[in-house]
């Protein structure tokens, strides 16, 4: 239980440096969750539509459309057309979200990899394969 208890530990951690990046810039913590998975949808490589987002966040459409409107009039993200398939809408994240969260988390990132840099290779594949289970596991639950 002590490892379940440090990651609930870590992940509130996270959230309460989410609200505070939130109420800094006028969001909803939503909003910051939603910006999340359109960068990590970037990293991936992967398409980001507004259905997509909808879903990962729990959101009905009419949620979904209201939450893009308000991050595209804030300058945070922008849609465009798919050139494969001009029915689908794409959601790319703007220069200004990511400067914006690198201002603020960066400071935490860059001491989250100063810790890592403290463990070798097969310690980091172990932390690894445990983080990633857990979020699995998590994922299966809800």
């Amino acid at each position: 239980m002590g490892l379940v208890h440090l990651l609930r530990a870590v992940a509130v951690e996270f959230d309460l440096l989410g609200a505070e990046f939130a109420a800094r810039h006028g969001l909803h913590p939503t909003d910051v969750r939603a910006l999340i998975h359109l960068l990590d949808a970037a990293r991936e490589d992967s398409l980001a539509t507004p259905g997509r987002l909808g879903e990962r966040l729990s959101l009905n459409s009419a949620g979904t459309t209201a939450l893009i409107d308000r991050l595209e009039r804030l300058g945070l993200i922008r849609r465009t057309r798919d050139t494969a398939d001009r029915r689908r809408v794409l959601l790319h994240v703007e220069e200004k979200a990511q400067e914006l969260g690198w201002a603020f988390f960066g400071p935490v990132i860059n001491d989250v990899r100063g810790v890592a840099e403290e463990f070798d290779a097969h310690e980091l594949e172990t932390v690894r394969r445990f983080l990633t289970s857990a979020l699995d596991a998590t994922r299966r639950t809800s």
